[in-house]
């Protein structure tokens, strides 16, 4: 017989920063509770398949697999999301984005435009904040299209669409009051890619040429004619890629540049306002 409180003591995950987190969200699924019921009720008995469960969640999370993959879920904003291995794991530090975007457009209607929503994160976040707000998110990845409008369809937010487009290209004609992306920003031959949950990552979602910059030129390139006469264009970046961006903002008529600090302290985003 086995109880929840020999569970949680058994279980190790050596190479993981956060195993006591990932152990109670694994055990947690397997038993298809929440972590306080772990707590509440630590002498409750454990059926054989939700410990062969546990088990083989445990297995997975030692090699490497990300907490986010084995549960198919993980939350962003005040969302609980569907993710899959073919979309990047929604983070933290994205937020700043949504935070950054409430700021500066009016809670009444406004064209907001998502590039490359994967798990449609960003784009759903908003479209539950600004109800008026008419979000589109698109992705040029089929798999990250499907699942992004599954999460729309679940959180019925009728408010936004999303479409399969590579960037800009399904786009033509349509102006935006605000373009907000978080592009791939890694250069490709960056050791991290190798190393910790990244490795199980899509990199069509992670790498962006040489310098991680491919895809920031080109989207900021583009943007001016998607965007509204003294529309914003807000970017999430590399740590190390403030500066770059903000030159390529003035380079294109954009003003009123600046980035914002993560929590860590980097220059995570930057954005900029077309020139009227």
């Amino acid at each position: 017989m086995t109880i929840i409180a020999s569970l949680l003591r058994g279980a190790e995950l050596p190479d993981s920063p956060t195993a006591r987190l990932d152990i109670e969200l694994l055990l947690a699924a397997a038993l298809g509770k929440s972590r306080s019921y772990l707590h509440t009720w630590p002498e409750r008995i454990v059926t054989s398949e939700a410990a062969a469960t546990f088990s083989d969640y445990l297995g997975r999370r030692r090699a490497g697999e990300p907490v986010a993959y084995i549960l198919g879920q993980q939350g962003f904003w005040k969302l609980d999301l569907e993710v899959a291995p073919h979309t990047l794991i929604p983070r933290p530090e994205t937020e700043l984005l949504v935070e950054t975007a409430l700021e500066l457009l009016p809670v009444d209607t406004a064209q907001v435009l998502d590039l490359g929503t994967g798990t449609g994160a960003i784009a759903l976040a908003l479209a539950s904040e600004r109800p008026y707000w008419q979000v589109t998110a698109v992705d040029r990845i089929e798999e990250a299209v499907a699942l992004a409008e599954r999460n729309r369809q679940r959180l019925h937010l009728d408010n936004a669409r999303v479409l399969a487009s590579h960037w800009f290209d399904a786009l033509q004609g349509e102006r935006y009051q605000l373009i907000i992306s978080n592009p791939p920003y890694i250069a490709d031959a960056d050791p991290h890619l190798a190393a910790g949950d990244v490795r199980f990552e899509p990199a069509s979602a992670l790498v962006a040429g040489k310098d991680g910059l491919d895809d920031l030129r080109l989207i900021i390139a583009q943007a001016p004619q998607h965007l509204t006469p003294g529309g914003w264009l807000l970017l999430e970046h590399g740590f190390d890629q403030a500066f770059a961006v903000r030159e390529l903002l003035a380079k294109h008529d954009f003003e009123q540049i600046e980035s914002r600090d993560d929590l860590s302290g980097h220059e995570r985003i930057s954005l900029g306002r077309l020139s009227c």
